[in-house]
Order: structure tokens, then sequence, then C-alpha cells
């Protein structure tokens, strides 16, 4: 009865809009108020979800977004991936796609990524005579790519689930994510030879030379982030920091989009959102624990295996549920909430728990861009002041394709894998 509470109160609060994390939380509170457990587990249970060293790393990754966003380093990445492919049929479409792979492979988060690139791409690409919906759908569907490549701020969350090395996990979405990062960039350009959509003049090579120069500094931010966290020179929580001191020096010194009078806003902003996603991860553990006390993992687990113990038919019922949670759930709560208890089927299914492990964040990245709670659609339809029906509509072509992707990295576990047993062993 208890349960039936927990999950009641838990819809409701999400169908009247209250944000998931408070929605966790007056939901585990009402079943510990009818079950009559103290309330003193609340703030154990929040504390032991945060109470992790990796998990530091979010606020620096959050503070390198921000700093690049405004210290003019997003705008020199798009400036570079529109010299070099903005002579292509919708080529700014493929310019918004590249440049979300750069900017996602430094914050590793898909909503600044939709943020950022939509701010500069969506009234540029709208100007330029792309459809608004258009330019919208394709910032949305490429912001999704970020949290795949690595740094990816979901990938330490899952890493730190399953108990296995962040850089690992990192590796292993680096294909994944590319592979995402061409199958759009396809999409795109099929869309826009089928609709006419405009291309630039093609850039001299002193112009492309140029753009690379400037955008040098940006582009090599990932490289030393990987080199580092793969070296063993740092580890991931290091490797935020020494991300966001690059983005600072970088933006202040070589960019000079950064001055000191901003950074207290820069500073405000990151504190804010990265509170929010902590107590997100503490209450979503708090209702993670309750859900194991009652042993609802182990019956989730027996009801799949029980349709089947085909690994073909399990890992496609792992995939529909994932796919149906992230439609309406925060992907950092779901992944706490979810990710044990489906760990342990698919590893009953002899999957490689980092197989997995990508496997469901790409499934929740795609909830990011799917309606009714896709995070990323509202953030590009209010930054092009558009309807939200009109953005869904649009973003179809891309859900297609992001899906096609999401099975070949589901049942090949070499797109995943090759890369970390490769560089790091088996």
């Amino acid at each position: 009865m208890e349960v039936i509470v927990l999950f009641s109160v838990f819809l409701v609060l999400l169908v009247l809009g209250m944000p998931i994390a408070f929605a966790l939380g007056i939901s585990s509170l009402s079943f510990l108020l009818l079950e009559g457990i103290s309330l003193t587990i609340v703030p154990q249970r929040m504390y032991a979800g945060i109470d992790t060293f990796v998990l530091l790393c979010i606020p620096g990754f959050v503070l390198a977004g921000n700093l690049m966003n405004v210290g003019n380093i997003t705008e020199h990445i798009v400036r570079f991936c529109n010299a070099l492919m903005g002579h292509i049929r919708g080529g700014l479409g493929l310019a918004n796609v590249g440049g979300s792979m750069i900017f996602g492979g430094i914050s590793g988060t898909a909503v600044a990524d939709a943020a950022s690139i939509g701010s500069v791409m969506i009234p540029g690409m709208a100007k330029s005579g792309y459809d608004k919906p258009f330019a919208a759908a394709v910032t949305a569907a490429s912001s999704t790519i970020g949290p795949i490549i690595p740094p990816s701020v979901p990938m330490i969350i899952v890493g730190s689930l399953a108990g296995v090395s962040v850089g690992r996990m990192f590796l292993a979405g680096a294909i994944p994510g590319l592979l995402l990062g061409v199958a759009m960039m396809i999409t795109v350009y099929i869309l826009a030879v089928r609709r006419g959509y405009p291309k630039e003049r093609r850039s001299t090579l002193r112009e492309l030379l140029h753009e690379g120069r400037t955008a040098f500094w940006a582009l090599l931010m990932t490289a030393i982030i990987l080199y580092g966290i793969i070296g063993g020179f740092f580890t991931p929580t290091e490797a935020s920091i020494v991300a966001s001191l690059y983005a600072l020096i970088v933006g202040m010194y070589v960019y000079k989009g950064l001055t000191w009078r901003k950074l207290p806003a820069i500073l405000t902003d990151t504190v804010l959102t990265s509170s929010g996603l902590l107590l997100l991860v503490g209450l979503a553990n708090l209702f993670g624990w309750i859900l194991t006390s009652q042993q609802i993992p182990q019956m989730v687990a027996a009801g799949i295996l029980s349709i089947s113990e085909n690994p073909l038919i399990v890992i496609l019922i792992l995939n529909l549920i994932l796919l149906f949670v992230g439609a309406f759930m925060e992907t950092i709560a779901a992944l706490i909430i979810l990710f044990p208890a489906l760990l342990g089927v698919a590893t009953g299914i002899g999957m490689d728990p980092i197989h997995f492990a990508v496997m469901a964040v790409l499934n929740l990245m795609i909830g990011l861009t799917t309606p009714p709670v896709g995070v990323c659609l509202f953030v590009v339809a209010g930054i092009g002041n558009l309807q939200m029906l009109s953005v869904a509509r649009a973003i179809v072509p891309f859900l297609v394709c992001n899906l096609i992707v999401l099975f070949l990295v589901s049942y090949i576990p070499a797109i995943s894998l090759w890369l970390p047993n490769l560089l790091m062993g088996e």
C-alpha cells in the first residue's frame, strides 16, 4: 500500500509540473511517514548519495561550460565549424552539430550545450533562410551528443553507481558519440537537400586557417582533458578543475570575452546549477533507497526475465523501459533510481556493465528531446520563441536517426567496448 502511495504521489506531482527533485522528495517523505520510519534517514541517505569524490567534478564542468559561453569560446567553435562545413547544402545545420560535438566534449551537459549553441545558431540559421523549428530541432538533437562524448556528467554518475572506472566510461562513449554526430549530419544533409536549404560561400584556405587558429585554444581543451584522464595525470574531478582554469585563462586573455566583473554572475549561476543537480542526486538516492528496501529492483528484474531470457529480447525490453522513463524523468534521477536494478538484469544475460551503461545513457539522452518532458526541447523553444509542438514535429527525423544509432550500440558491444579495451586493457 505504501509503495502504491509512493508512486502515486510521485506521478501526480510530475503531471502537475513540479520539479523532479521536489517530486522525489515529497513522495519519499509521504512513504516514510506512512511507514513510521524516522525522518533522520532523509539527511543520511541524501548525504550518502552525494558523498562521492567523483561527483565533485559536476560543479567543475558546469563552471567550465559557463566560462566557455561567456568567454566567447562557444562562438569561435561555431565559426570554425561553419568555415569547415558551411559551403555544403545545409552547412549551418552541419556546423550546429559539429559545434555541439566539440562543446559537449568540454562541458559534458546537454542543457548547457542547447542553451549556448542555440543562442548563437538558432537566430543565425533563421536569418540565413532555414525554418526556425528546424534550427531549434537540430540544436536540441545535437545537444544530446555532449553527454555521450567525454567528458560526461551522466557517465560520471553511472561510473560511480556501477563501480567502474570513470575514465573507461569516458572512452566507451567516444565512438557512440561520434557515430551519433555523423548520423545527425547525414540527417541534416538529407533534409537540407529535400527542402532546398541554403549553403554558404566556400571559405578560402586563408579564412579556414584563420578560423582554425582562433578555435585552436578551444579545441585544445578537449585534448587536454582526455589525455590527462586517459594518461593517468589527473582524475575526472581534477580534470574538471583544469578545464575551468583553462576556460578562465583562454576566455580572459586569449579571446578576451571574460572580465573580472563578469565572474561573480558566472560563479553564482554555477552554484545554483550545481546545487540543484546535487540536491537532485541526494533526493534520488533517498527514493532509490526506498525502492531497494522494498525489493522493487528484484521484482523488476524477475518480471523482465519472466517475459524472456533471450538476450536479444531482454535488451529490447531494457531499451523500451529506459526510453519511456527518459521521456518523463530527468536523466540523473532516472539513472540513480533505475540503473542499479536494470544493471542486474543486463549482467544476468551477459552484458558488460560498461556496454549497458553507455546504452542506458544514450536512451536517456534521447529522452531529453522527447515530449512531454524533453528539457532540451523547452530550452530551444524558449530561445527561438516557438511553440513546443512545432519543435516536437521538427525533431521527429532526428529521433528516428537516434533510435537507429541506439539499436547499433545496443546490439554491437564492440562499438562501446573496443576503445576502452584497446587503451586501458580488458
